[in-house]
């Protein structure tokens, strides 16, 4: 069973707990866990006997005894002497007495969860870490409160809580925000958790404000720690560059400190990042920057993951002797569920292949996969007694409140009554969290294939638009002065001659701007009830309007390709307009002067066919599509048709007796009014914005699909794209 899934189960327990009126009251230590069996003693020393034994005078103040004992605590647990740390907390909880004040009560139990943490006990670290808290509650210091809220954080995390983890950590950040230099470690911590989640991006994000937190404070030293477990986190993301920078940057504040021990660490990910890289001779001078730092801290051994690096360097450069001694030192250092174990016996496998020993190598690679099935098993033994602890502390504060009702028959019988039901309920949860598993896969399979289909849709939007290189290509080969504009009456392109008309002498043609924009007041009101008419009749409209100095004269009309875009055919005054550049000539069959311009080439005609049932079938499906649309629209967003056609920007919004309307896309929605050279392209693309743009059912998306396809249909049929 994975972490996240047992960290679900403990959530549910505790759920469970809280329905039946089961309050925690503490971590009772699991059985069959030997080793963090021992609690505090029970029977405390003599003071003054304890104190002579540790070389201190027992007539000193009290505050100064207890500092010392501290001081010779904290130096036992970073040498690893747990028993011997144990007992000077001993020495100290029997100096502060049987009441000690609240200050002094949090620092004892803090410092005996560190020890029972350290240990690898952490439901006993826990316990103290909770003592910790109370008794820093009931001296209102924000700051004790917000440590050990960050200590129980990391507790619940090396117990699979993850949820609980996080929320701890996040209290411990809200105590001390504002506290200068201390809002770092949780920040730190939570990066930690994103970071084992694989939330990269989470993680980053903590990291750099751990790393801001710490800079601020003036301390550069913690500031490197932090970028050196960020450049860790980019390089087993894949961002070896990255990772790489922000471990040089914390390597080059550990020189300066002369932090030996941080310096190894940190030359071993940098020679992971070259070997990364594929430079092997600069993995090769980071081992022996680190190996140097080594033999320079007098009684210091190289730590794993440096020996780790230097084994892989030594076997890519084709030294695999040195390489299996390296491997096999540091294994014979490690304890046995140390967690570099794994990589360390897999590099030793690595080591006998290279030397063409075959035996040593499978047993090697039998052992490294031994190794990491008993971490995994001591993660999973570690989450299981914290559900259980769970459990038995649950029933255990049920059975006696129910005793001290007096109805001890009652409450036994209940007891068994639940704890069947809680064995029961752990085979339910194991069951329902396996489904729920599956079901998470099967959604992650259909938001992928839901995103295909959006970005799909978007670049179907975005085909259907147009193409304006082609466009101009096909108006500057004419001679004649023509404009094409989109359906709100912005120049998309226009040709030289257009240009030199427009604009006498200047280098290009306004096109991106409104054309409406280049003409006087009355001039652009008229230009616009030309596009209102147009909209309403599809029928050629003549213009006349000044410019530059002259009159000029122009017909609109649509291109009769179906795409939406307009035609304007401009002349001087002095001749009649421009037929439609891009019309067939059928609305208006005779012009004084030239004659109606050629067609422009910019899409394949549509096939001719006298099939008058199959031509209104092709209408009927355009006019069940735009409905179609609308209505998801509404469905989904709950607004109306004119917001939708604001938004998608593909039909023209106009001011009609001082109210806002969409007249365009509203002729699209009933047969009798659709024009008789459809924009099919519009359509097609106001279908394709809702797919991509909006949160629809699975069932409006499906019926919308299924008017697009048909729309699709008709236009393949008949070579409409």
């Amino acid at each position: 069973m994975s972490k996240e899934s047992f960290t679900r189960g403990v959530a549910l327990a505790a759920l469970l707990a809280t329905l039946c009126g089961i309050a925690d009251a503490g971590v009772v230590a699991p059985t069959g866990a030997p080793a963090c069996a021992e609690a505090a003693a029970s029977v405390l020393p003599e003071p003054a006997q304890c104190l002579r034994g540790y070389e201190l005078d027992p007539g000193g103040e009290t505050p100064s005894l207890l500092a010392a004992l501290y001081q010779r605590n904290g130096t036992l647990v970073e040498n690893h002497h747990y028993a011997e740390a144990s007992r000077v907390m001993d020495c100290a909880e029997a100096v502060a007495g049987a009441d000690p004040a609240p200050a002094v009560a949090q620092e004892l139990a803090r410092r005996r969860g560190v020890i029972e943490f350290r240990r690898e006990c952490p439901l006993q670290a826990l316990d103290w870490f909770k003592r910790a808290l109370a008794a820093a509650e009931r001296s209102e210091n924000r700051l004790a409160q917000g440590k050990n809220w960050n200590n129980l954080g990391a507790a619940l995390l090396r117990l699979g809580d993850v949820r609980g983890a996080v929320q701890a950590q996040t209290q411990s950040l809200a105590l001390l925000r504002n506290v200068p230099g201390e809002s770092a470690r949780p920040l730190n911590n939570l990066a930690e958790i994103y970071r084992d989640q694989g939330d990269l991006a989470a993680a980053v994000r903590y990291y750099r404000q751990a790393r801001d937190a710490h800079l601020a404070a003036g301390n550069a030293g913690e500031a490197a720690h932090t970028m050196e477990s960020w450049g860790a986190a980019l390089l087993d993301s894949g961002d070896v560059a990255g990772g790489e920078a922000l471990l040089l940057q914390a390597r080059a504040q550990m020189v300066r400190d002369g932090n030996r021990k941080y310096q190894q660490r940190t030359d071993a990910e940098l020679a992971r990042a070259a070997l990364l890289r594929g430079d092997v001779a600069a993995a090769s001078r980071w081992v022996d920057s680190g190996l140097a730092a080594v033999a320079a801290a007098e009684g210091e051994t190289a730590p794993a993951p440096l020996q780790l690096q230097a084994a892989r360097v030594a076997r890519l450069r084709g030294q695999p002797e040195v390489a299996r001694e390296r491997a096999g030192a540091a294994l014979r250092a490690l304890a046995a569920h140390d967690s570099d174990r794994p990589a360390l016996l897999a590099e030793l496998a690595a080591a006998h292949e290279a030397l063409g020993q075959w035996p040593q190598a499978m047993a090697a690679l039998r052992e490294s996969e031994r190794a990491a099935q008993a971490l995994r098993e001591a993660q999973y033994d570690r989450e299981t007694r914290w559900l259980q602890v769970r459990f038995e502390t649950a029933e255990r504060d049920r059975t006696i409140a129910a005793l001290a009702s007096g109805n001890q028959v009652r409450t036994l019988a209940l007891w068994l009554t639940v704890v069947s039901a809680l064995a029961a309920l752990l085979g339910l949860t194991v069951f329902f969290l396996r489904r729920q598993q599956r079901a998470r896969v099967a959604e992650a399979a259909r938001r992928a294939r839901l995103d295909e289909e959006i970005d799909y849709y978007r670049r179907a939007a975005a085909e259907l638009g147009v193409d304006r290189a082609r466009l101009q290509a096909a108006l500057d080969s004419r001679e004649d002065a023509v404009l094409v504009l989109d359906g709100a009456g912005q120049v998309l392109a226009a040709n030289r001659a257009a240009g030199e008309l427009l604009r006498p002498g200047a280098a290009e043609a306004p096109v991106g701007r409104g054309f409406g924009e280049l003409l006087g007041a009355d001039d652009a009101r008229g230009f616009a009830l030309a596009l209102e008419r147009l909209e309403e009749s599809s029928a050629p409209q003549r213009l006349a309007f000044a410019l530059g100095g002259e009159r000029l004269q122009g017909q609109l009309s649509e291109s009769g390709q179906g795409e939406g875009s307009l035609v304007l055919g401009l002349q001087r005054a002095a001749a009649e307009p421009a037929a439609d550049a891009a019309h067939d000539g059928a609305h208006d069959g005779a012009h004084d002067g030239a004659g109606p311009a050629e067609p422009l080439a910019l899409e394949v005609e549509p096939a001719a066919s006298g099939d008058e049932a199959l031509r209104q079938s092709f209408r009927r499906a355009l006019v069940e599509l735009m409905l179609a649309v609308v209505e998801a629209w509404e469905r989904s967003t709950g607004q109306g048709r004119l917001e939708l056609a604001e938004k998608s920007r593909i039909w023209r919004v106009t001011v009609d007796d001082g109210r806002l309307r969409a007249r365009a896309m509203e002729r699209y929605l009933s047969l009798s009014k659709l024009p008789r050279q459809p924009r099919w392209r519009d359509v097609l693309r106001s279908g394709y914005y809702v797919l991509a743009e909006c949160a629809l059912e699975e069932p409006v998306r499906g019926e919308l699909q299924r008017h697009v396809d048909a729309v699709l249909a008709y236009t393949r049929r008949n070579a409409l794209v």
